[in-house]
């Protein structure tokens, strides 16, 4: 989702007002800034309504007792996220970085004053550009949540998320997609299968590590304890509801919508962004089948989702059939990945280490099988670097606040559940009461 420079933008405009031909299939230069403005706009309400969708997956994955408080840090994370997006995440990130590794410090400010004059060469409007790249820095912090749910603190959870959202993720989303070295160097990631996805995926691989599994997860001898989670259909509903997001998520990382070529390129990033969902989705079912005779609903529904990350690095290049393929190695990797984080003893509660992080990297190696102009030693550089710099600093503030203010609740604070220990509430206060709760 690397951002359109003025300059390419003001030739266009220029091209669209002198070409005769050009002209047959593209818009003026006012119609296509509004164009254009409005896809960010409605694009990122899209990507904003994600993170519904995460709350809703995570809520019916964890236990009863931890349904309020993962509500509640979906929520908050969103919040959070716009915030320090606003304050230093996206000057960090797109501000004068030039080839290097970071952008400058400082407030983000709105910008149309030329737009306001006639002048329409910036191709969109400053707000909805803000307003879209902000919404994809939330989406990496949800990631997170999910993995390390039902056993670490509200508070140190959150200051993690403050130090994602207004450094790590700018810095290394800087190195790509702000202009800088991988940029250079010919990193390609269309809409951010390791930029955002296995961001997320790292952050929280690290937590989860360093924060350790839930009380009775892992047994003696290898043995696994499912603990199963409050609602399936609540599951089913967030995926679907992260499903119709993802169309956002890649159809607006076309970044324009002033032109038939970019009007088509968009429908094409629609179609193999359905489709690799759907091959996720059925491949995930039949390898479920084959290895363990039966189909397991909430690995289903992260095989869908192992499709839409692992399309998202190159959704503009792929024919259908090559998009079915690409999400159905996705959906197969979380069937066999799921299983291997255990035997590790890394507790994920919600399988999002397989879907974000595994196809995060597997999506963003692709990207040269369909796209000529992209090159494996670029791809593997980019994911290896986002990966060690991630791992790398997540680890510091993991370990700065365990050792400070403490990151893990107490054994019998996770035995009752952090919705009564943290909020002093409960998401169904009627299901431990019985009749009672119905008089």
């Amino acid at each position: 989702m690397k951002k359109i420079s003025t300059p390419v933008l003001a030739v266009s405009v220029l091209l669209l007002s002198t070409s005769p031909a050009l002209a047959q299939v593209e818009v003026g230069p006012e119609v296509a800034y509004i164009l254009n403005t409005f896809s960010f706009l409605v694009s990122g309400v899209l990507v904003m309504w994600m993170a519904a969708g995460f709350a809703m997956l995570e809520a019916g994955m964890v236990r009863t007792k931890n349904v309020a408080t993962i509500c509640l840090k979906n929520i908050s994370l969103y919040a959070i996220a716009g915030i320090l997006y606003y304050l230093i995440g996206y000057n960090l990130m797109y501000a004068g970085v030039d080839g290097g590794f970071w952008g400058s410090l400082g407030f983000w400010g709105p910008d149309d004053v030329a737009a306001l004059s006639g002048d329409f060469s910036a191709g969109y409007a400053s707000g909805s550009d803000w307003f879209f790249q902000m919404v994809f820095v939330a989406t990496a912090a949800s990631v997170v949540s999910g993995t390390v749910a039902e056993r670490i603190r509200l508070w140190p959870f959150l200051i993690f998320v403050v130090v994602l959202t207004g450094l790590i993720y700018p810095i290394q989303g800087a190195w790509s997609w702000g202009g800088g070295w991988l940029s250079e160097m010919g990193f390609s990631d269309y809409a951010g299968s390791t930029i955002v996805h296995s961001v997320g995926g790292w952050a929280a691989l690290t937590g989860a590590l360093i924060l350790g599994a839930r009380k009775g997860k892992y047994g003696i001898g290898g043995r696994v304890n499912p603990m199963p989670g409050s609602s399936m259909p609540l599951a089913t509903l967030g995926t679907f509801i992260l499903w119709v997001g993802w169309f956002g998520f890649n159809g607006g990382s076309v970044l324009a919508l002033g032109s038939a070529d970019a009007a088509i390129e968009m429908s094409v990033v629609y179609l193999n962004t359905n489709l690799a969902a759907a091959a996720g989705l059925m491949a995930a079912m039949i390898a479920l089948q084959m290895i363990y005779k039966r189909v397991d609903l909430s690995m289903a529904l992260n095989g869908a989702l192992a499709g839409l990350v692992s399309i998202t690095a190159g959704p503009a290049t792929p024919s259908p059939g090559a998009a079915v393929l690409i999400g159905a190695v996705g959906g197969v990797l979380v069937v066999l990945a799921v299983p291997v984080f255990d035997k590790l003893r890394i507790d994920d509660v919600v399988g999002a280490l397989s879907v974000h992080l595994v196809c995060g990297i597997w999506g963003t190696l692709a990207v040269p099988f369909t796209d000529s102009e992209a090159s494996f030693v670029a791809q593997i550089v980019g994911v290896a670097a986002v990966g060690v710099f991630v791992s790398f600093t997540s680890s510091m503030v993991w370990l700065a606040l365990k050792f400070t203010v403490g990151i893990r609740v107490s054994q019998e604070e996770e035995s009752s559940g952090s919705d009564t220990v943290e909020l002093g509430l409960e998401a169904y206060p009627e299901f431990g009461r019985g009749s009672q709760g119905l008089k």
